[in-house]
């Protein structure tokens, strides 16, 4: 192992040296595993000579495995990084050379060189709510082409590590208090016993997969405007398995973490309506598990900086620690789920009122939306923004289309989630049909109905683009027609801005 990591040292500092890269500027990034050198617009990541309990670059061998197995698991994700594993040579001369015709004293992975800056982590402040989306359309993209695996090894796993974070936080007792542990390790053992058999069935139906594995903001650049997935874990199967909503929830809890409730109820509302599969609605009984064990994974690895960190940074270190271990315990016991409809004709603003009340609304990251116009598309086969014909708004139509809102609402609740349906709800079956989904599983549905004058009805509807809706002036105004009949929903005036109406809504739905 010393020979290997003085070797080392000398392939480090070779890299190092501008000549090696044309003269070239060199940047030197060291993790604990890794050693990448940029310079120009290439990447150059070595494998360090280390040996974990998780991974072992302990020989030349192991190394140059290890960079094929990166390669072949991240090129799908970003094909635009990774170009291929090069060698890095000692020539008859004695000399070092990347790719020379020499014997190969290391391996190296060969990526096109990304800005480092524009990492999602380093422009947290940046997503917003169309960045928010493109990250749930990627990361169900990137599911969607997954290889499903047997889902036994990862479950059991994944009940060890919650004795593993447990023997890790009481190691460092200055950070973690020892009654939050317990409480942590009992709420975990408990949703976990829990869910065995929800992820037993998930494996079974082929939700169990070779994920990314390591979904934080800090594994996904900005690349073209567009994000792109990178580093995925290539060193373990067992940590790169697992249901695909575990690997979101890497995603939603770093978002939450940093502040961004709305972004990560963004992204998981752009997942569910990407995979468009009942049986997630159904999982989301496993979030508050999921997105606790990430917290918990980034409150340990956190935690484990500690003790080579110089002091001036040890006080930041102890306090990030700490936040994560916190989401950790409050993840794990969510709130009660809440089942709100949201109605009114076109052009009251029934969509953008959820959208902004969702990320309020625990447990956490938010309420699933479920929209009429949305689920009117999807049943036709169409893109969200692609016009419909009328045959598409018969009242048979419509009535499926108000049975499958209630579906999904019922199950959504039922896994312990909160919903909003957004819908006209303009004829008194329409309403009985989502009352009759919250009955059948006695949840207290709250239901708003908003109101606007024609003028701003019309007004809205004409200044739409780029929206589900199909609705325009001319339905607006056959709507003022309508005999909505009795209503025992509460009234909500939104002729005003979208933040008045939130605040009345808000208001609605907190009184008794």
């Amino acid at each position: 192992m010393t020979d290997e990591t003085d070797r080392q040292e000398e392939v480090f500092a070779f890299l190092a040296d501008p000549k090696t890269h044309g003269g070239r500027d060199v940047k030197r990034i060291d993790t604990h595993a890794a050693s990448v050198f940029l310079a120009g617009d290439r990447t150059l990541k070595v494998k360090r000579a280390v040996r974990f309990p998780f991974l072992d670059y302990s020989t030349l061998g192991k190394r140059k495995a290890a960079c094929e197995a990166e390669l072949t698991v991240n090129a799908p994700y970003a094909p635009e990084i990774y170009r291929g594993v090069v060698a890095i040579t000692r020539e008859p001369g004695g000399k070092l050379a990347i790719g020379g015709s020499g014997a190969p004293v290391d391996w190296a992975v060969d990526m096109h060189r990304f800005d480092e800056t524009r990492t999602l982590d380093h422009i947290a402040g940046e997503i917003d709510e169309p960045l928010a989306d493109a990250l749930g359309r990627v990361v169900a993209a990137a599911h969607a082409k997954a290889r499903r695996i047997d889902a036994q090894a990862w479950i059991d796993a994944l009940g060890s590590y919650i004795d593993e974070h447990v023997d890790a936080f009481r190691a460092q007792p200055d950070i973690f208090r020892a009654a939050e542990i317990d409480a942590l390790a009992h709420a975990s053992r408990i949703a976990y016993e829990r869910i065995v058999p929800l992820l037993r069935e998930r494996g079974r139906g082929g939700f169990v997969r070779r994920i990314h594995g390591d979904l934080h903001l800090g594994n996904i650049a900005l690349i073209g405007g567009r994000p792109v997935l990178f580093d995925a874990i290539e060193f373990s199967d067992i940590i790169a398995s697992g249901d695909v909503l575990y690997d979101l929830a890497f995603l939603l809890m770093d978002l939450v973490e940093r502040g961004l409730r709305p972004a990560a109820n963004v992204a998981l509302n752009r997942y569910l309506a990407e995979t468009r599969q009942v049986e997630d609605l159904d999982a989301l009984a496993a979030l508050p598990f999921f997105l606790s064990m990430r917290a918990a994974i980034r409150a340990k690895v956190t935690a484990a900086r500690l003790e080579p960190a110089a002091k001036t940074e040890q006080a930041s270190i102890v306090q990030t620690a700490r936040g994560y271990f916190a989401l950790a315990l409050q993840a794990i016991t969510p709130p009660a789920p809440r089942f709100v409809a949201v109605g009114g004709l076109s052009g009251t603003g029934k969509t953008r009122l959820a959208r902004m009340l969702a990320p309020d609304i625990q447990p956490m990251p938010g309420a699933v939306i479920v929209r009429s116009d949305v689920e009117r598309k999807a049943l036709f086969g169409v893109g969200e923004t692609e016009k419909l014909t009328a045959e598409a708004y018969t009242d048979e139509v419509t009535a499926r289309i108000y049975a499958t809102l209630a579906d999904k609402a019922r199950r959504i609740v039922a896994a312990g989630h909160s919903v909003i349906v957004d819908a006209v709800f303009a004829r008194p079956q329409e309403r009985g049909a989502i009352a009759e989904a919250a009955k059948s599983g006695n949840f207290s549905l709250r239901k708003l109905f908003l109101t606007a004058n024609i003028e701003t009805r019309m007004g809205r509807v004409g200044a739409r683009a780029h929206d589900a809706s199909d609705a325009d002036t001319a339905v607006a105004q056959a709507q003022e027609r309508y005999d909505v009949g009795p209503l025992d929903w509460t009234p909500v005036d939104a002729s005003g801005t979208p933040e008045a109406t939130l605040a009345r809504a808000k208001a609605a739905l907190t009184a008794p």
